[in-house]
Order: C-alpha cells, then sequence, then structure tokens
C-alpha cells in the first residue's frame, strides 16, 4: 500500500552512543554525527514495550528457529515500533538505529515476521529453520534482485512450505537474501523450473550492531533539549490561546498518551484546568482508572460525563454493528455526552486544549492548530502538540515520569472505546484476549450472526467492520477463504414485507469529521425496485448488486436496510434523508394516495395496479414529487418528517 506523508521524520540515531536522537545533527550526549533512520511514512514511530518486544522474539523463534529472536532483539536494547500502511496491520521493527523487520498481521493467518536484510544478518549462525540453501552459482543473480529459482536451490529446510517467509542462505550458511517461498521445500528441490522464493530484501549489507545498551529514561534525558524546547512552544501557544479567547478553558483527557501529553503542557504552563472526560460507555475499564487516578494525582476538577446506560447496546437492536462506513455510535455515545457536558458546564462556550497529532490520519494533517468546533457551538478546539511525533509524546512523558495507560503495555498503540470498527483486526485480537468487556461483545456478535444466517468468516475476519468493505480486504479475504466478501456479508433474506419505519442518528460525527445522518430501516429493502425512484434525487444512480449497495447523489442505500446521507450542512443531510426515506416508502409500501404523481409535472411518476410506478427518461429532477406522504410519515420513528 502507498505511503502516507503526514510530516518531517524527526527520528535520527548516534551509532557512537547508540541511542536515538530526535531532530539534532549532532548528538547531545557525545557531539557526534547523528544518522537519519528511514522508515517508511507517515514515520511516526514509538516506544516498543516488553510485550512488543516478546511478541518479536516469539515470531523469530518460531519461524526460523530457536534462539532467532534474542539473536534479533537482544536483551537491554533499545526497541521501536514504526506503524506502516497495510490492509490490516504492519509495523517496521527497529533497534541499534537500523530497521531490521516488519511484523504484519495477514487476515485468515495472524501475524507474520518480515526479515530485513541486517535482521537476518543478527540471526547468522542461529537459524535451524525456515531456510534454503542456494548454489554458490546463484547468488549473483539474487543480488541483482532476481528471484531463487527452483534449478538453484540445492536445499531447504524440510518445513518449508509454500508462501512461508524465508532466509536464502549460502552452503556455508552466510546471509544472501530474504523473501517468500513459492514451493515447498520438497518440490524447490525437486523441480527444474520455476521461481523457489521470492526475494524482497536482497542488497548487500554490512551488519549493524552495537553492545551499548540503554533505558527509555536514559533516552529520554539524551533527548531532554529538544522535547523542553517542543514544550517550551507548547506552552506559549497555550498561554497565547487563552488570550486570544476570552473564554473558560478546558483539557479534553481521553486516556491516551496524546492527551496525556497536552494535559502535562498546561500544567507546566502553570494552570490547573479542568478536566473532560467523555466516557462513551465502550472505554476500557483501566482507562477510566486512568483519568481518574491521573486528575486526582495532579489536583484537577474532573468533569465526567457518561453516555446512557443503553445508548450503545440498546441502539444495536435498530442499527446493528457500526461500521467504519457507518459510524452510527459516534452520535449516540460520544457526540450526544460531549455536547450535554459542554453545555452544562460552559455554557457560554470553552477553549479546549486537544491531544490532536497530525501524524495521526489525513484529516487531522488537514486541520488548522486551532479550529471552531463544528458539532458544539461556541467550543474552540486547540491543538498544542498538533506538529509532534510518537516520540516526541513518549519522551516527554518518560521526562515527567508520568504514569500512563496501561493498555499501551499491552500491544495497543491507541487508546479508544473497545470495539471500535476504525481498529485492525490485530488490534481486535489484543482486545479480546485481554479485556474483561470483550465477552459481551463476541457474545453479541455471535448472537447477531446466527440470528442472520451469516458466516463465522464474518466474525472471524471482522466483516463486521464495513458496510462496504474496500478492495483489499476483498482480495485478502478471498485469498484466504476462497470466498468473495459479498456472499459472506449477505443477510438471510427477510420475509417482513410489513410497513418500513426508521431510526435515525444525526451530527457532526467526532470520528469522520463533517455532518452525517445514519438511519436504519425496520427491515431490509429491495434495491432494483428502488433504482428507479432514485432518479429522483440526482444524476449519479449506481446500483452494485453484488454487495447490494446503491448510490444515489449524496445518499448510500444498503439492502440490509441502512441509509447514509452526508452533506457539508446539517440542512441538507436531513433533506437529503428525507428523500430517501420517501423514496424507499415510494417504491415498498406505496399506500395508492397518488399525491407524488399529482405533484410530478413532467409525468414521470404514474399509478398502475395502485402503486405508484416511473418513466425514468422522462424525470427531470425537479424534485416536485416530494412533499407530504402518508406512508412515509408514518414511517418515522417520531412521527415527524425532518425539518425542511
Amino acid at each position: 500500500m502507498g505511503a502516507v506523508v503526514l510530516g518531517k521524520n524527526h527520528l535520527r540515531w548516534c551509532h557512537e552512543c547508540n541511542l536515538p536522537i530526535l531532530e539534532s545533527e549532532r548528538c547531545p550526549v557525545c557531539g557526534r554525527e547523528t544518522v537519519q533512520t528511514e522508515i517508511t511514512p507517515p514515520a511516526d514511530a514509538r516506544p516498543a514495550f516488553e510485550f512488543n518486544i516478546d511478541m518479536v522474539r516469539e515470531l523469530a523463534d518460531r519461524t526460523f528457529g530457536a534462539g532467532c529472536g534474542k539473536a534479533l532483539l537482544p536483551d537491554g536494547h533499545l526497541v521501536l515500533m514504526n506503524k506502516c500502511p497495510s490492509v490490516d496491520r504492519m509495523d517496521e521493527v527497529i533497534i541499534d538505529g537500523a530497521v531490521v523487520a516488519g511484523i504484519r498481521y495477514d487476515i485468515g493467518v495472524g501475524w507474520k515476521l518480515l526479515l530485513r536484510m541486517q535482521g537476518a544478518l543478527r540471526m547468522e549462525g542461529v537459524i535451524s529453520k525456515g531456510f534454503v540453501i542456494c548454489d554458490p552459482g546463484a547468488v549473483r543473480f539474487i543480488r541483482e534482485s532476481k528471484n531463487l529459482m527452483a534449478p538453484g536451490v540445492i536445499d531447504a529446510h524440510p518445513d518449508v512450505r509454500n508462501m512461508d517467509e524465508v532466509i536464502i542462505l549460502t552452503p556455508d550458511r552466510k546471509v544472501v537474501a530474504t523473501g517468500s517461498s513459492r514451493m515447498s521445500a520438497s518440490d524447490m528441490i525437486a523441480e527444474d523450473r520455476g521461481v523457489g522464493v521470492k526475494t524482497r530484501w536482497y542488497k548487500e549489507e554490512a551488519p549493524v550492531s552495537s553492545d551499548i545498551a540503554h533505558t527509555w529514561d536514559e533516552a529520554a534525558e539524551a533527548n531532554k533539549n529538544a522535547i523542553e524546547r517542543r514544550v517550551s512552544e507548547a506552552v506559549s501557544f497555550v498561554k497565547s490561546s487563552i488570550e486570544k479567547n476570552a473564554l473558560p478553558a478546558a483539557v479534553s483527557f481521553s486516556g491516551g498518551k496524546d492527551s496525556l501529553a497536552t494535559l502535562l503542557i498546561t500544567l507546566d504552563a502553570g494552570l490547573k484546568l479542568p478536566v473532560l472526560y467523555i466516557d462513551t460507555g465502550l472505554e476500557f475499564n483501566e482507562t477510566t482508572a486512568h483519568v481518574h487516578e491521573t486528575a486526582a494525582r495532579h489536583g484537577l476538577t474532573l468533569i465526567e460525563e457518561k453516555a446512557p446506560t443503553d445508548a450503545f447496546f440498546g441502539n444495536l437492536v435498530f442499527f446493528g454493528p457500526p461500521a467504519k462506513d457507518f459510524r452510527w455510535c459516534c452520535k449516540t455515545n460520544k457526540l450526544g455526552p460531549t455536547v450535554a457536558a459542554i453545555n452544562r458546564n460552559f455554557p457560554d462556550g470553552v477553549l479546549t486544549f486537544i491531544g490532536q497529532r497530525k501524524y495521526e490520519s489525513e484529516a487531522r494533517n488537514a486541520k488548522p492548530r486551532v479550529w471552531k468546533n463544528p458539532w458544539t457551538p461556541g467550543q474552540i478546539g486547540a491543538s498544542p502538540i498538533q506538529n509532534w511525533c510518537a516520540m516526541h509524546v513518549w519522551l516527554y512523558i518518560f521526562l515527567r515520569k508520568e504514569p500512563f495507560n496501561v493498555w499501551y503495555t499491552r500491544g495497543l498503540d491507541r487508546i479508544g472505546c473497545f470495539l471500535c470498527p476504525a481498529s485492525d483486526l490485530a488490534e481486535l485480537d489484543l482486545v479480546a484476549d485481554g479485556s474483561d468487556r470483550f465477552p459481551r461483545w463476541r457474545d453479541f456478535l455471535e448472537d447477531y450472526m446466527n440470528t442472520n444466517s451469516l458466516p463465522a468468516e464474518w466474525r472471524d475476519f471482522g466483516l463486521w467492520r464495513w458496510k462496504s468493505a474496500p478492495q483489499s480486504v476483498r482480495d485478502e479475504v478471498k485469498k484466504a477463504t476462497g470466498r468473495d466478501v459479498p456472499e459472506l456479508v449477505r443477510r438471510k433474506a427477510s420475509s417482513d414485507k410489513g410497513p418500513v419505519s426508521i431510526r435515525i442518528q444525526e451530527g457532526y460525527s467526532p470520528c469522520t469529521i463533517g455532518y452525517s445522518i445514519e438511519a436504519a430501516l425496520s427491515r431490509p429493502i429491495d434495491l432494483a425496485r428502488l433504482k428507479p425512484f432514485t432518479h429522483a434525487i440526482g444524476w449519479v444512480v449506481e446500483l452494485n448488486e453484488a454487495d447490494n449497495v446503491l448510490t444515489a447523489d449524496y445518499v448510500t442505500f444498503y439492502g440490509d436496510g441502512a441509509i447514509i446521507s452526508k452533506a457539508n450542512v446539517e440542512r441538507d443531510a436531513k433533506a437529503h434523508m428525507d428523500e430517501a426515506f420517501q423514496l424507499v416508502v415510494r417504491s415498498e409500501q406505496c399506500v395508492g394516495c397518488g399525491l407524488c404523481v399529482a405533484r410530478c409535472g413532467p409525468g414521470a411518476l404514474y399509478m398502475e395496479n395502485g402503486k405508484v410506478e416511473i418513466r425514468e427518461d422522462d424525470c427531470i429532477f425537479c424534485k416536485k414529487c416530494f412533499g407530504a406522504c402518508p406512508a412515509a410519515r408514518f414511517g418515522r420513528d417520531d412521527g415527524e418528517a425532518f425539518d425542511q
């Protein structure tokens, strides 16, 4: 997948001291020149905790033999992880200033260790499995970026299977390259044609290593000047923001590292601002405890707003599992409580300091450092750490010796709702194994799967996380199962042809930024029947029958009964949703009153057998057919139409 550049790579390395150095071309400790560590954008490396190190070592031992893990990552050395673009999850592993490996989570397979040359060189002499021995005459061709062909294979460990990660060695066990096998060991030894190993890393390199070990406290101290410069600028930003905005101020604290750093900055500014915590009802228990402990430790007023007890699980019966492209939960569990907390505690507005960083996403990279919150009138958001990378944040926390959320030490690199559909499968696996809140969600998915006659892959591959999965995910699932995603996510057809009712959640989404309305109909709908009528709302009308998705102008209809309306402003989104629901009712449960037909000047709508029909070519998109509709009025869950 393509790299996403969101900011400068600040990570450098002093090979004399064996320390990560931020920003400085000279080591603050020894004065020697530092070298930039080349990592994949967005280059937001972070410290690896014991959990991460143990996982990488276990993968190395499992793949290449006992002892390889410790050879790859020796005790006492600082290890960093850098998240890279991937279908699900991938991290680069950095030690002694070199990227030695990647770990990738493959759908249907799990974690794999992808060795770089530096990683393989570290394990040279310890490798006891996962290897392929090449003919010495093939080495030159491999170095020229050629794959290892089967005739060039002398031997291979008998456990090597097709698509395994392997190391290519010479007969005297010197590392030549790393890559992925394209045959089993027996086949590549026996065959006289075809690719035995597809090489990935093959350029000859001098080993990079060090005998010098360090702690993260020592790394933080070495970078103290760079961190304090960042802190000084952020403190000035906080003070000037307060001076420029005649509003009371607060700190938004989610329990994650970025909001913790923001809180520490306000303390360094000499301020004791109230702490605003929104308990969505989907937070880790450890997160809530951490927020309370942090506020108490610093003597800060905690403003805690909780989502209603049934805000999420009570709405699941209507909306089904939330998805990346159907985030109704942002409105029920985050937006509502946030607005309530601010209106109750800051009725005249508030300046909120938020731990937003541009390295987190393209959307956050595009946002200014100070902004007016569109979903909470009167609130101004400000980010003191907008231009910080993750290493700035972590070294600052280490310098201040501040306790942080325990979930970072359990493998997560971001803290949010425990079942967030934006999570990777890799993250959900960690949460499933470590959170006492996950069993309830697992039980719901199991019940939903059985009730709707969905296959186990829908649950196991996290396909509930999309209404329409991206092509990259479809390809991976197809590779893992041999089945297409649409057939794995299609709910059983409903025999209910009674009245269609609608339930909505609307507002500016704190997660996706922008105004949207998510609607859930009381039953699945016939998109093929609906499609001709959607010409009334615009030119763009596309029915993807495989996915059972219909796109029409600013509205997306899903055959399972979900509708999404998006717009730049609230009024337009509401108007589009009102029109969308009228069209569903028009196609599904016309009562034969003829009102819409009477309003249709061009005569595109007509009555036949007591139901409305449409001649698509005669529709001129005038929208005069929309208006009072008896069937639509009684289909709303509140009995009222959207305001126009």
